[in-house]
């Protein structure tokens, strides 16, 4: 079980100087190893006021996104498990021994938020996203983009190529931590009302979690994409080919087709599980 000195909380902020002050400042005082904060090139003073306030400042050039501050701070961190939240006041330090305390015999806990939590159109697009993700990960997710998070420092460089630069680190590491088998937690938050407004675009970030989703589980468990797709394509042929033999005496160019596309999907995603258990024993 972790305790407050083995951990190194990762703030990645990018013109929150309006919050990032009050945040720091929450946590100092409850032994944390560092409170490191990774300004991403932001314009105003969100670098001056988190020195300002105790926390340790790395400071990007530019503007590189979200995933890449979180992946600098990973890389920055000194202690074993590393406490990710975000810079805008929503995450309640209160509840942080909850995901870093069990980090021993889980590799990662979340916080997973409740609907009410969010706005409508949020709390619907996550939901969709939970269903997918927990489909074809075959476990349950109850909050997929929550960013308040604690995690083994080394689980987390063992994946760190696969963080995404921008709003979809969240997403990225829990299904890259279920994929590869480790053990992952979730524990119930209370979100609160964000500091300034959001950085994240309901449908540009949405299409960038689903294509993430999609491409994490193609990377560990490629059938569990592949073979719905084989299936349908191959249920679909098979049904228009035989309704065209009831009705017209012949198979349409369309069935074979389809079942043709049907047998070739499912060898490639035969092919891509064999390349994915090999790359699981190296």
């Amino acid at each position: 079980m972790a305790e407050a000195r083995d951990v190194s909380v990762v703030i990645p902020a990018f013109d929150e100087e309006g919050g990032i002050a009050a945040v720091v400042e929450r946590l100092k005082g409850r032994g944390f190893h560092e409170i490191l904060v990774v300004d991403d090139g932001s314009s105003d003073q969100t670098a001056a006021r988190a020195e300002a306030a105790g926390a340790r400042v790395v400071r990007h050039p530019y503007n590189k996104g979200n995933g890449a501050a979180v992946k600098t701070g990973i890389r920055e961190a000194k202690a074993e498990v590393v406490l990710l939240m975000d810079a805008d006041g929503q995450h309640d330090p209160d509840e942080a021994a909850s995901l870093y305390g069990p980090i021993g015999p889980y590799d990662m806990v979340i916080g997973a938020r409740a609907s009410a939590d969010q706005t409508f159109t949020r709390a619907l697009g996550n939901a969709v996203f939970k269903a997918l993700a927990s489909w074809l990960t075959g476990r349950p997710i109850p909050d997929l983009t929550s960013g308040y998070r604690a995690a083994r420092r080394d689980r987390l460089l063992d994946i760190l190529h696969l963080l995404p630069n921008g709003f979809s680190y969240p997403t990225t590491s829990c299904l890259a931590f279920l994929k590869a088998g480790l053990s992952v937690s979730f524990v119930g938050i209370h979100a609160r009302k964000r500091i300034g407004s959001s950085k994240i675009k309901v449908m540009r970030d949405g299409t960038r979690f689903l294509l993430i989703i999609l491409k994490i589980v193609t990377l560990y468990s490629p059938l569990r994409v592949f073979f719905p797709v084989s299936a349908t394509a191959f249920v679909l042929g098979a049904a228009y080919g035989a309704w065209n033999v009831a009705a017209h005496g012949k198979i349409p160019m369309g069935s074979a087709l389809l079942i043709q596309l049907a047998v070739v999907v499912f060898l490639f995603g035969l092919i891509s599980e064999q390349i994915a258990a090999g790359q699981d024993r190296k």
